[in-house]
């Protein structure tokens, strides 16, 4: 499978079962293009008589004093288009030779001894308070209640949670907790004893805990932010970017402003951390299409590491992301990434979390295939102790899946969700992006179409375009790093 796509001036050709990425020139990709026409019936190579169509079409198209450029190009100084297309094809030809152009899909032929797979569980989001000092239009887990009752969870739930992920992480060393809400930090000394005992018992059992915070910022003070700096490897800060967009969606309880309590003590802990290990995370509605507008302001604030993502509402929300915005949040994306391409070149870059892909190692074909791992080896535990998929699972009755009391007991639904792949859902087969976002969302597949098996239709074209743009930006920053060893080889 190969995808093209043009993207701020770069020919961007993606093989997507090898991964490789090539930019290319107008004709070369316009070769790749007739190539994908004739191999549709899956053949290897196009034949003779096929290349010569390709060679004669694009020789008529290029026909014009503007591409005499070809010329010299394709090591033809003096000659015929058709001589400089022909030549061209040969280098398509060898890509092909190579493996780095339409290559086969080598996953699929072992996707039921994938599903086979053992997995243990090895993360853990531990709902330490269901309970909330905000009031967001947008939340999920309705201010903090997930369709149930306000709870704080007591340590004695927490310390069986962390010996439940201990038991499951089998030969595991390095596992993970998520403290979680509402709001963690209104449950803040159980967050402290539970780290404190989740040290004790890696020496025991020569385990490593990574700990991470999700916080609305209002309880943030220095005793938190040392004790986070001391034992959390990543905190996550929630702010949706300007004060009117954030203050909208994000209100106090009383309906007076957030962003300017939090905001000040964000900037603190991003700078305590040496702008490292945490991210500012906002959710763009309806509301803000111009969200491009909400990651520059943050950016401009001196954050670093940024993430500002769709919200995933039902239609009737009035805030919803809406089929007819879908075109708007592509040019958002496009204005982005050469918003953050500019700031790199000018010395003052940060990271966008939905443009970081990693090129050149990446996840494991696991992850590749199934994401998160939500329901196998990622759970969710509420504050009395039952355990969900995900957090965003939790509530709904028919995905509970046990305690940490008594450990899984739905073996049936932990099955349902390692089958879960990118070749178990029949949008994902033929999507180029596979590979990269896994199959999307279980939780929100399950929302929209009742089925974990399903694809969030607006949530896949989102994320189609940030994978294009992130691609660009990976292209744009090889090109000028060419250009500066050129420029460096001559002086």
């Amino acid at each position: 499978m190969v995808h093209q796509y043009k993207n701020n001036g770069y020919n961007i050709v993606l093989d997507v079962n090898s991964g490789m990425i090539h930019v290319v020139d107008d004709l070369i990709y316009d070769i790749i293009e007739l190539y994908k026409e004739m191999k549709k019936d899956g053949k290897h190579m196009v034949s003779e008589q096929e290349k010569e169509t390709i060679i004669n079409t694009l020789s008529l198209k290029y026909k014009k004093q503007e591409y005499a450029s070809l010329f010299e190009e394709y090591g033809k100084k003096e000659g015929t288009v058709a001589a400089a297309v022909r030549e061209a094809v040969s280098e398509v030809e060898e890509l092909i030779t190579e493996g780095a152009l339409f290559t086969e899909d080598i996953y699929e032929n072992y996707i039921s001894e994938f599903k086979s797979r053992s997995t243990v569980v090895k993360a853990l989001c531990l709902h330490i308070a269901h309970d909330c000092n905000l009031a967001c239009k947008y939340c999920f887990a309705e201010e903090g209640e997930y369709h149930g009752r306000r709870a704080l969870m007591s340590y004695e739930v927490g310390k069986q949670a962390l010996d439940f992920l201990i038991a499951s992480s089998g030969n595991r060393k390095n596992l993970e907790v998520d403290f979680f809400g509402g709001e963690p930090l209104m449950n803040f000394d159980v967050v402290k004893r539970l780290v404190e005992y989740g040290r004790e018992q890696e020496k025991i059992h020569n385990k490593k805990f990574r700990f991470t915070l999700t916080t609305n910022g209002i309880l943030l003070n220095d005793e938190v932010m040392e004790f986070a700096n001391k034992e959390m490897g990543n905190v996550v800060l929630s702010i949706d970017g300007r004060k009117e967009i954030n203050d909208l969606m994000r209100p106090a309880r009383n309906g007076k402003s957030s962003y300017d309590v939090i905001l000040p003590k964000f900037e603190k802990l991003a700078e305590s951390r040496n702008q490292n290990n945490y991210y500012v995370r906002g959710t763009f509605t309806h509301n803000n299409l111009d969200f491009s507008e909400d990651v520059k302001h943050l950016a401009e604030l001196g954050f670093k590491q940024i993430s500002v993502e769709p919200v995933v509402a039902l239609p009737e929300e009035s805030y919803a992301i809406k089929e007819e915005d879908v075109e708007k949040i592509y040019e958002e994306y496009d204005k982005l990434a050469a918003y953050i391409l500019k700031k790199r070149q000018e010395g003052d870059g940060f990271n966008f979390f939905h443009f970081m892909i990693d090129l050149s190692g990446g996840p494991c074909v696991a992850k590749r295939l199934s994401g998160c791992g939500s329901g196998t080896e990622y759970l969710a535990v509420t504050p009395w102790g039952d355990l969900y998929p995900c957090h965003q699972f939790v509530g709904e009755e028919e995905y509970l899946m046990g305690t940490v009391f008594e450990g899984i007991k739905k073996i049936e639904l932990q099955e349902e969700f390692r089958g879960c792949n990118v070749y178990s859902k029949d949008k994902c087969k033929d999507c180029f992006a596979k590979f990269y976002c896994s199959g999307g969302c279980a939780a929100n597949a399950y929302k929209f179409h009742g089925s974990i098996n399903d694809a969030y239709d607006i949530g896949c074209k989102l994320e189609r375009k940030r994978v294009e743009c992130a691609l660009m930006i990976k292209a744009a920053e090889a090109a000028l790093s060419e250009e500066a060893e050129e420029l460096e080889a001559t002086l």
